[in-house]
Formats: C-alpha cells, structure tokens, sequence
C-alpha cells in the first residue's frame, strides 16, 4: 500500500504569513492537520493597502513561531515530514524571499524534497482539498491581485480563457472600501457595510459586459463610484452605494460565467463531469457564492467553493499543490527563483495596457 505523503507548506506571497501541515487522505483528498495564518492587517490598516517592506519584516518576525506552531499543531515533528513546499510566486518578492528561502532551507538541512509551488495554482488546487474533483474543470480565480477564468485540463496543465483586463475584483472591493472609507480589508468590509444598502439605489456601468467574451473591466466601475461617492452626505447613502457596487460586481461575474462555461462545453467533452470551481478570497463573499450557485444549476455545472480558511491566502493549499506535485515528479528546476509574475498559462496573452483590443 502506498504512503500517505505528509507535507508542510509555507506561505509569504503577499501579508499573510502562513504554514500548514497536510497529509493525504486514501480518497484522494487532504487532511489539514494545522493551518495557522497570521495576519498583519493591523499593521497595514493606517496606509489602507499593503506596503511590502513593512510586510517582508513581519514575515522575518514571525516565519520561524508560525512554522514552529504548524508543526506543533499537527503533532509532527521536522522529521516526520515527507516534503516541503513553499510558494515562489507570483507576489511581491521581498515577501515570498522571506518564507521560500526558509522553507528551502529546512528541505536542505532536513534532507527533504523541496517543491517551488505557483500561489495561483494553490488557489487552482484547493477544493480538492476538501472535495474529490476530477480533471478538467472550471476554474473562476478571484483574488486581491488576480481574476481570471481558467480551464483545468490537468495538474500542470491550464488554459486560461478570460482575465482582467486592469483591476482584479479584490482590488476593486478594496478600492472601493477606500473610497467610502469603509474600513480596511476592503472586501469583508465592503460585504458588511453593503447588507446594511438598498442594492438598486445607483445604476453602476458594466464595462464590457458584451464584448471581450469572459475578460473582465472594472477600473471604470471603480471611477463611477468615486464619481457618485462626492455626492454622497449620509451612511446610509454610503452603505447604498456599496450595495450597488456589490451588485454590480454579481451581474459581471454571473454574465462573464455564463460566457466562460459555453467556452468550456465547447472546449470539454459533453460526457465529462462539469465542474466548477470559484477560489481566491473574494470566493469568501456570501452573495457572490450565491449568485454563482444560480448560474450554475442554470448551466448544469457542479460548483465548488473552499471553506473559507482556504479562500484566501494560506499554507494549506500550498501543502497540498506540493503533494500532488510530489507523486507526479513535478519538481521546479534547481535555481528556480521568486517571482512577481507567473502565469498559470505561460501562452495566455498579457492583456492589459495602453492600445488594449478586445
């Protein structure tokens, strides 16, 4: 009978530092044995954004107590781990130096492999973590830095079939937090605040909404709701306006999904269980969970979202990458290096800039 392979993850792409120890189940699915997330939202709070040198020496603070907790957690012992994975893009690299150099060094001193791990692919991989998914599948990436459609057709294997064409949907929730001040992470913030608005009290634009097949614009919405928040004097015009901006993200997504799962059927054998599956941390907001559960029994598509401890940033869906990675001999070249960027679909057309056609 073949070993259940136990790894540690670690995470330090962005201001989350993170690390879990996952072992796989004989299902084909994970058990998370620790998952410990320490966030610095307190520390970011002031600036309203992340600010990445302040963010890289958290991660130096806190790395080795984090790591150290993780291990303790789950009972295990440095040596009892099968591998270690940590991410090494994309984020920002004074961040992800701070957890793969780490990690890489443990793998070295501790004799264990050591898997370079794509976050994006985290995210990708994640509900496999709680739900046996077979390839291929839908895949609805929404984060603080990325949006994007994606078909999986395989580990290592992804053809991405839409994206932002400027800000991500996280970044516009945060955007838009900003501009009411709402407080900061914007999107739980702007999902608060929106419960307590009337969702049709301002008509917002749709960029693109029929045009550019499943590729998302929002910059333009994020500038309408700058426009109209001037002219805002009450909260309860503010928590309107940011139930008609929460609204208005819900219409985008549910039409560009409807557009990305007609690609997929056109794309994947009609006989092939269709799945669908939304990951990043915007996959944690209740009311785009639940309008994308409508277009999926519209569309007769199985959705599947994380638990919310692994929507965002976490160690556990890196863990669980390395694993996978691990039992198909996919391992990173030895000098591999952090990096900001890295494209799940290395072919995927970089489609944002000046001279934009959609």
């Amino acid at each position: 009978m073949e070993k259940k392979l136990t790894f540690l993850g670690i995470e330090t792409s962005c201001d989350e530092t993170a690390a879990s120890v996952v072992q796989e189940n004989s299902d084909g699915t994970a058990k998370v044995l620790s998952n410990i997330v320490s966030s610095q939202i307190k520390e970011h709070k002031k600036f309203g954004g992340v600010v990445p040198e302040i963010a890289a020496r958290a991660h130096v603070e806190n790395i080795d107590f984090i790591i150290q907790k993780a291990l303790d957690k789950s009972n295990k012992k440095i040596n009892h781990i099968d591998g270690i994975a940590a991410t090494a893009g994309p984020g920002l690299v004074v961040c992800l130096n701070v957890g793969y150099n780490i990690g890489k060094s443990l793998a070295k001193f501790g004799a264990k492999p050591f898997l370079s791990i794509n976050h994006l692919e985290g995210h990708t991989l994640s509900p496999g973590i709680e739900n046996k998914i077979s390839f291929p599948y839908l895949v609805l990436l929404v984060s603080g830095g990325h949006s994007q459609f994606l078909i999986a057709k395989g580990l290592n294997n992804y053809k991405q079939i839409g994206t932002t064409i400027d800000d991500a949907v996280g970044e516009a929730f945060d955007k838009t937090a900003k501009i009411l001040d709402l407080g900061y992470p914007g999107g739980p913030s702007v999902e608060r605040f929106a419960k307590k608005g009337k969702k049709d009290s301002y008509k917002l634009p749709l960029p693109i909404i029929n045009k550019g097949g499943c590729n998302l614009s929002l910059a333009g919405l994020k500038t309408d709701v700058l426009r109209k928040s001037k002219n805002i004097t009450t909260n309860q015009e503010k928590y309107n306006l940011a139930a008609s901006f929460q609204e208005t993200i819900n219409k985008i997504l549910v039409k560009k999904t409807e557009i990305a799962m007609q690609e997929f059927d056109n794309e994947i054998s009609s006989n092939s269980l269709k799945s669908f599956v939304v990951v990043g941390g915007v996959a944690a907001n209740e009311s785009i969970r639940n309008n994308l559960k409508k277009i999926s029994r519209k569309m007769n598509f199985r959705c599947i979202f994380p638990s919310k401890e692994f929507c965002g940033d976490n160690a556990a869906m890196i863990a669980w990458a390395g694993i996978q990675r691990f039992r198909k001999k996919l391992f990173e070249k030895e000098n591999e290096i952090v990096r900001s960027r890295w494209p799940l679909d290395k072919d995927a057309p970089f489609l944002k800039g000046p001279g934009l056609k959609l």
